[in-house]
């Protein structure tokens, strides 16, 4: 498995929000995390995804390695080298380019800024942005917003992409084009997705639905 989730709880204060969560996530599948508010999708999610630690017990596994016992620095160094995100909302800088924007985990990673701005332009193209380059994002649409995020999430080769209702502020069309893509770049360069969402057509057309309920996993569903 690419990553394996094991006995995961998480309390905020006296609110136990994951009730021991046991996940294996394969690679090159569209995995869809569905359930009422207040299941705890996006809670799990963050925490697969590293942005949140689970409670004392609990082991987050990417392979064979336990990334729970790596220290914050190494854990930052693993999420920016493995890990894409892509939120509700596209979370670009306003006063960068679209190019800078999408380049900015790569040069983070410390590759030299012409091979990033290359690798950016690469994906841009990809996602039909091209001639989107130099465009900062109040000149974009929503749409062409959240395709970019996606070229930032994918700018490193992540083992796998995280998205927490990715298509959510999107008309209904720029939200078909967006599931779209997702399925069309785990066909055509094997990526793996892992996203939270509301939406049931998305949702049906997953490799794999995972039905959360009262912070536990109720069912999951193979296709």
């Amino acid at each position: 498995m690419l990553l394996s989730a094991r006995n995961i709880h998480k309390s905020f204060g006296a609110l136990e929000v994951l009730k021991g969560i046991d996940l294996d996530i394969a690679p090159g599948k569209v995995t869809a995390i569905v359930g009422p508010s207040g299941a705890g999708k996006t809670t799990l999610l963050q925490i697969l995804g590293t942005l949140m630690s689970p409670d004392a017990e609990g082991k987050i596994l990417y392979g064979d390695s336990d990334i729970t016992k790596l220290s914050d620095a190494k854990l930052s160094d693993f999420r920016n080298k493995n890990i894409g995100f892509v939120f509700q909302f596209h979370q670009l800088l306003p006063e960068f380019s679209l190019v800078e924007n999408v380049a900015m985990p790569a040069l983070i990673a410390g590759k030299k800024r012409s091979e990033a701005f290359d690798e950016a332009r690469k994906l841009l193209k990809r996602l039909s942005l091209d001639g989107r380059d130099d465009h900062r994002p109040d000149e974009l649409s929503g749409g062409e917003c959240q395709r970019a995020a996606v070229a930032r999430a994918l700018i490193n080769h992540p083992s796998v992409v995280f998205a927490d209702e990715p298509s959510g502020s999107l008309d209904s069309q720029n939200r078909k084009q967006l599931h779209r893509l997702f399925f069309e770049l785990r066909d055509s360069i094997g990526a793996t997705f892992v996203i939270v969402t509301h939406d049931e057509s998305l949702a049906a057309d997953a490799d794999v639905i995972v039905r959360m309920v009262d912070g536990v996993i109720n069912k999951i569903e193979n296709k």
